[in-house]
């Protein structure tokens, strides 16, 4: 089997494949210009691989209503993005909500399934690797919102019977047990999806031994009081 990590490299240049033909476009941008010059606008419009990464990361992070075409703006960017986000150099709830409101679900289906391949590989490769390259919590959080469903996630996790697998869901009990936040957690920059629900009867079916024994006290008290 490839190593994960070389899975997510090969799926990465894939999906800039994918994009190809609509990143190297130049296309007319226009957007916020108190935040933005008419350098940057000039820049956003040409080929992506020569905008800088500052504005590449910037654009990642900013508001929907910043700029005219949001959605085909993001949409041309999605490969660098991605690469950034893999990275973990951008906020990746705000990041996640932002692919849903640029409707990546609507995309050519060749767009769609290269997204897809990466989401998958990019969740092996964190679950193989301990420590990893970015929070657990937040991939996952990352992955749970873009494709609305935490369920293909956490049955790979239960599925994934490696010594990083399990310290990452320590490290990820270490933070839902915070003042009982697993209670009523929601993930995404406008908490679009509760994740409670999916997640307690999960972490109450996974086999003895993959919970710590302390942590797994609360995960019970939590769900009894469900």
């Amino acid at each position: 089997m490839t190593d994960p990590r070389q899975q997510l490299h090969d799926a990465l240049d894939a999906l800039d494949a994918a994009f190809a033909s609509r990143t190297e476009l130049p296309v007319s941008v226009g957007g916020c210009t108190h935040c933005y010059s008419a350098a940057d606008l000039e820049a956003l419009a040409g080929p992506v691989h020569q905008i800088a990464d500052d504005l590449i990361r910037c654009v990642a992070h900013e508001a929907p209503s910043h700029w005219d075409d949001f959605p085909g703006l993001y949409r041309k960017l999605t490969p660098r993005t991605i690469r950034f986000l893999v990275a973990d150099k951008l906020n990746h709830d705000m990041v996640a909500s932002w692919f849903i409101a640029a409707g990546w679900r609507n995309w050519t289906a060749t767009e769609c399934a290269a997204l897809e391949d990466v989401w998958h590989a990019w969740w092996r490769s964190v679950l193989h690797s301990h420590p990893s390259t970015g929070d657990v919590t937040h991939v996952l959080e990352t992955l749970g919102v873009i494709t609305g469903t935490l369920a293909p996630w956490l049955t790979t996790w239960a599925q994934t019977r490696t010594e990083a697998a399990d310290l990452h869901l320590r490290d990820a009990l270490d933070q839902w047990l915070i003042e009982d936040e697993l209670a009523d957690l929601h993930f995404g920059f406008y908490k679009e999806l509760h994740a409670t629900p999916e997640l307690l009867p999960w972490l109450v079916s996974l086999e003895d031994g993959r919970i710590d024994a302390d942590q797994l006290v609360e995960v019970v008290r939590i769900s009894s009081s469900h």
